[in-house]
């Protein structure tokens, strides 16, 4: 395999969501406080105390003065308690006015996105071992957004991964989806339902986006939907990537953002203050499996093209250079006596690969890509993931005590499959 490599970090998620998406748990009771010593007062002389109650009587008067002005100054309101369960006298309520913030714009938000936002709940087959029948149980749940009005919905490949049937809520509907395509390499899918005049959702664009402008997730996490949360864009440009179930996954610029996000959001919307989708919520990074403020979501810009690629053609491309690396770092550079102490040395060049044809060669550390430094093997399949089908890049090489740049015009990987 090329262009490819065996993380450490970000392991498969079991099927549904990262193994760090777990229930956060019921947090217990404060313990009560400790008794506090007693401290005695010292006593008074006769003198000291005749002059305490004059001073009590005159702070006193003063607090019945005021108390006096207080009740002739405001109605009394009626301040008994409901117990729970009972109805509430009926009253007449006063409108208060909110000043444009996080409030006003998370209402808005909501109200325009909501309804094109679904919980997607996934069904796996098993054989009961208690009976020998075959029986299909719910085995997750998972979030998806509406992209056009016949029945199209985006979310993410870990949310329908594995799944052998699809259950999709629309309003009070619980409606069947068929999976259109799905591209494990960018954790996307595209899944259908069948029916129209759906309200989808109307597409803004992540390109614009800046650090601290606020925005809201909308999703189902922990099976609670259209679940609201709200927060800021915390910084753009994010890569990773992680070893799934189903190969490599490559994610490119995510957005950062404190909106909550936990298991479920994913597949969810991310909007701007004007309820347009800028993101597919997907990952968290936490060392508890909760919530840590740290969401990440995959830029609308690139959810989008390989949206209409897996409804056109069932599948999605992405750019290949057909190179097989491993990371050097400075251990392995002095054990091999090698002119750098970082870089991807070249273990493999597919045949006919766009590699083979600029001229790379076995043995050669790539230590640039286009703009990007490459350090390590996750660098090169980060850096050629960022381009597209077709752009020639510049790949800076070391080979033996010399160093060059070479250009490589990107193929598209479907022919490599």
């Amino acid at each position: 395999m090329t262009d490819e490599f065996t993380p450490q970090d970000l392991p498969a998620d079991g099927g549904q969501y990262p193994p760090a998406y777990v229930p956060s748990p019921v947090s217990p009771l404060a313990p009560p406080l400790a008794p506090q010593p007693v401290t005695a007062r010292p006593k008074r002389s006769g003198v000291a105390l005749v002059i305490a109650g004059i001073f009590g009587g005159l702070v006193g008067a003063a607090i019945v003065i005021a108390a006096f002005v207080f009740i002739l100054g405001y109605p009394m309101q009626d301040a008994s308690v409901q117990p729970t369960g009972a109805s509430a006298p009926v009253t007449t309520a006063v409108p208060t006015p909110v000043a444009f913030g996080e409030a006003a714009f998370a209402e808005s938000v909501a109200a325009k996105l909501t309804p094109s936002v679904v919980n997607i709940e996934i069904e796996q087959t098993g054989i009961d071992r208690f009976t020998g029948r075959t029986v299909t149980q719910s085995a997750g749940n998972g979030s998806g957004v509406i992209i056009r009005e016949d029945g199209y919905i985006l979310t993410n490949n870990h949310v329908v991964d594995g799944a052998d049937a699809i259950i999709v809520t629309i309003g009070v509907d619980e409606l069947p989806a068929t999976v259109v395509g799905t591209d494990p390499s960018t954790d996307l899918a595209v899944i259908k339902v069948d029916k129209t005049g759906l309200l989808a959702a109307e597409f803004g664009s992540s390109a614009a986006l800046r650090v601290g402008e606020p925005v809201v997730a909308i999703g189902s996490p922990f099976g609670l939907e259209k679940t609201v949360t709200s927060g800021i864009v915390s910084a753009l440009g994010r890569s990773t990537v992680a070893q799934g179930t189903s190969g490599i996954t490559t994610y490119i610029s995510l957005i950062q953002t404190d909106a909550a996000i936990n298991p479920g959001n994913s597949g969810g919307a991310l909007a701007d203050a004007k309820g347009r989708l800028i993101g597919i919520n997907t990952l968290i990074q936490s060392t508890s499996g909760q919530s840590a403020g740290i969401g990440f979501a995959i830029p609308v810009d690139f959810a989008k093209s390989i949206a209409e690629e897996l409804i056109s053609t069932g599948r999605a491309s992405h750019p290949f250079m057909g190179v097989g690396t491993a990371t050097i770092d400075g251990n392995a550079a002095a054990q091999y006596g090698l002119s750098v102490s970082a870089g991807a040395f070249v273990q493999s060049v597919t045949a006919g690969s766009p590699a083979e044809t600029s001229g790379i060669k076995q043995g050669d550390i790539i230590v640039k890509i286009a703009d990007a430094q490459v350090a390590s093997v996750e660098d090169v399949f980060t850096a050629i993931r960022s381009q597209k089908v077709g752009d020639t890049v510049s790949v800076e090489i070391v080979r033996g005590e010399d160093r060059m740049t070479l250009k490589v015009t990107l193929a598209s990987d479907t022919a490599a499959q």
